[in-house]
């Protein structure tokens, strides 16, 4: 681990807060006496404060991304320009919120760094860098992003992409403690933001494609000791584990698992990567739970079963991590439909009188209220047009309408799912304006094919995604009409949706998927910014939009505001990241061309501040080598690399300017250079590991004769769509 110092590092009490430098303890109990400093933390987050501040990912504990401030608002949003900026180190994804307390600024980026800057001037502070080996990338299933910090007193908590949980000086950035938080030899990762709640701070972990079980664990702020642990799936052998999810396994949710099927193997999934938030009102901690592994039913728990507690809200005693009750939004999940989606807490009207909601807008296309007090189902509607897996949800069981065809599984048939794993709402977090009293949801169109029929190359491995499918099923053909297809199905829209009429208010289509979460304001403004690097503002009230900057790449994280020395500020960052450009092929569209530049910017009303002219042009050569190989051989190639190439290197190897476009490798040409990436790991330190686990030389020949047929293949056919593109 290493940190940095700018010239701002060791500011006195005064530029800080006084509390924070000379309060002492007097308690740490869950529950018992916060020193001072922890005090102020604790009444920013129940509040959110004035505005001043953005003291949480979410701005408060309801997690609403909502800010009182109207010093920019609906009449000069127009006249934002940028205040400052600052390049980051790393051209991979950046999802995280910028988190601002007393006029500092604190954001993690890629391969879980965090940085401080002052956050009117952009004056660096420090920097601090976990060191995460570079093999750790194989891990993950969607780059090695992070998406915040947390605040809390004197200290800022940070989870490593390798599953530690690093407590920081905030002042400094240097360590006060770190602890692991996972079985390191388990593919398990940590990409959320950990919440701080009665000085306990909690987090959760990733992992479950690769095969883990899913926790959420809350470890004591001050020394980093576990509290308390919740299980999200299952023990294996349905034993006890001594945590606080033993009672409601035991009792009820151990019998909502098959006796037989690969869970047991697995460990199930259900990994709560993202949601986790505190109900200040009545001392709950909700989670968002994931999807199951195998993601096919059929093949985890033998086709029976709800599966408790995967695409699940679960609430939970925050004291004691006891359950409390559970909505299970996709019962026996089989198509990655994930629950980890942002939660929001809000108060509605139902049935003529005031109710604590839970707002949620999952993968699975349908937005839930949900009353917070006991989990039950106040509505279930479409935010997103097309749902095909589903028709509805029965309002008396709470359980979905299904399309019995969506169940590949006992259909044996293929089935085109709308919404598909990339979710009509993914991670990209939403926001809601009381005022409006509408949410604002980075939606998305991303089909997706299922298929039962499996080869033994789709069956558990080592390394990769174990889906319990055909890896092959969903790999576009050799059809330029397909390819056509794929592109113009692949949107994105911003949604302002009404849960008190179940419908949308107003909504702006995007030509692309995967754009950047959304902020709200009291100034009648939704911020966003796109997948092709736009950055807009729109009336919140009807969506007019009253802003459009061009930011050089794509942006995806969601925006936070704050004041300081009477000045709004806009903050977000941009890049190019995650699963959607990772894995889309040609389906990323005009997304391919947008560069790939980590940065940070900070806005105001009058900044000046220009960005640095791009490059030219980003367009590689491409010249493929010559053919070779049997047809057989080719087809070997596209199975091994379906099965471990394409959740990086994109559909058909048609790369998206993020990670290498193996059409125009270096290596692609020399039989010797690729056997040394793809099997002996020469690129393990930048995350490419060697892969001889699970394959021959003559496994990574195959898939060099299936590159280069693509490469050959793609530049006949997609000369424009499909061209390779850079960093």
């Amino acid at each position: 681990m290493s940190v940095r110092f700018g010239s701002m590092a060791l500011l006195g009490c005064a530029a800080l807060t006084l509390a924070s430098c000379n309060a002492s303890k007097d308690g740490g109990t869950a529950g018992g006496s916060l020193d001072d400093a922890e005090k102020a933390s604790e009444a920013l987050l129940k509040t959110g404060g004035n505005g001043d501040d953005w003291a949480g990912i979410g701005y408060s504990y309801d997690e609403q991304r909502f800010s009182p401030l109207t010093d920019i608002n609906d009449k000069n949003v127009g006249e934002l320009g940028i205040a400052w900026f600052a390049d980051l180190e790393d051209a991979r994804g950046q999802e995280a919120t910028p988190v601002v307390v007393d006029g500092v600024m604190y954001v993690s980026h890629a391969w879980s760094k965090v940085d401080a800057w002052d956050a009117a001037t952009g004056e660096p502070l420090w920097s601090f860098d976990p060191k995460v080996s570079g093999e750790h990338a194989v891990k993950g299933c969607c780059d090695v992003v992070n998406r915040g910090v947390a605040v809390w007193g004197d200290k800022l908590f940070v989870g490593a992409f390798d599953g530690r949980l690093i407590a920081l000086d905030k002042k400094t950035g240097k360590e006060i403690w770190s602890t692991q938080t996972v079985d390191a030899s388990k593919p398990y990762t940590i990409t959320g933001a950990p919440r701080v709640v009665k000085d306990m701070v909690l987090i959760g972990n990733g992992g479950a494609e690769f095969g883990v079980r899913g926790y959420v664990t809350a470890y004591d702020a001050d020394t980093g000791k576990e509290r308390w642990r919740f299980y999200t799936a299952p023990n294996p052998t349905k034993a006890k584990d001594g945590a606080a999810s033993d009672d409601i396994f035991a009792s009820k949710g151990n019998a909502t698992w098959s006796d037989k099927g690969e869970w047991k193997v697995s460990g199930g999934g259900g990994t709560v990567w993202d949601a986790i938030v505190y109900d200040k009102d009545l001392d709950q901690i909700y989670l968002g739970v994931g999807n199951g592994n195998p993601w096919n039913h059929g093949t985890r728990s033998n086709g029976e079963g709800d599966n408790w507690f995967l695409s699940s809200v679960v609430a939970l005693d925050a004291t004691t991590g006891k359950y409390k009750w559970h909505y299970q939004e996709t019962p026996a999940e089989t198509w990655d439909y994930t629950a980890t989606q942002p939660i929001i807490l809000a108060e509605q009207q139902v049935d003529g009188k005031p109710a604590k909601v839970l707002y949620h807008a999952p993968k699975n296309g349908f937005f839930f209220t949900i009353d917070r007090t006991n989990g039950k189902l106040i509505d279930a509607k479409p935010f997103v047009d097309g749902i095909n897996w589903a028709t509805g949800y029965d309002m008396a069981t709470g359980r979905p309408i299904e399309n019995p065809e969506a169940r590949f599984y006992r259909t044996g048939k293929p089935f085109i799912a709308i919404p598909g794993a990339m979710g009509a709402h993914n991670w990209h977090p939403m926001s809601y304006n009381p005022a409006t009293g509408l949410v604002y949801i980075p939606a998305q169109q991303v089909p997706q094919g299922y298929l039962e029929d499996m080869n033994e190359l789709d069956r558990r491995q080592l390394l990769g995604f174990n889906t319990g499918s055909s890896m092959t099923g969903g790999v576009l053909p050799d059809d330029k009409a397909a390819f056509k297809a794929a592109i113009a199905a692949t949107t994105g829209r911003l949604v302002a949706f009404d849960p008190r009429t179940g419908k949308v208010a107003w909504g702006v289509d995007y030509p692309a998927a995967w754009n950047g979460g959304t902020m709200t304001t009291a100034g009648n403004l939704v911020f966003q910014g796109t997948s092709t690097g736009r950055f807009r503002a729109y009336a919140a009230d009807t969506g007019k939009q009253l802003l459009d900057l061009d930011m050089q790449s794509g942006i995806i994280d969601a925006p936070s505001t704050f004041r300081v020395g009477g000045v709004q500020y806009v903050a977000f960052m941009t890049s190019k990241g995650g699963v959607f450009p990772l894995a889309a092929g040609i389906a990323g569209g005009v997304t391919r061309k947008i560069p790939n530049i980590p940065r940070l910017v900070v806005l105001k009303i009058g900044g000046a501040v220009k960005l640095p002219a791009l490059p030219a042009t980003t367009a590689l050569a491409w010249n493929p080598p010559p053919q070779f190989g049997t047809p057989a051989q080719v087809a070997a190639g596209k199975a091994h690399f379906a099965r471990y190439c394409l959740v990086c290197h994109g559909d058909s190897a048609i790369g998206n300017g993020f990670t290498p476009d193996l059409r125009v490798s270096g290596a692609l040409a020399n039989p010797d250079a690729w056997k040394s990436v793809i099997i002996d790991g020469a690129l393990k330190d930048r995350g490419m590991v060697g892969f001889a686990k699970v394959m021959t030389p003559a496994d990574a020949e195959a898939i060099r004769a299936y590159v280069i047929d693509r490469s050959s293949w793609t530049k006949a056919n997609l000369a424009e769509t499909g061209r390779p593109y850079g960093r």
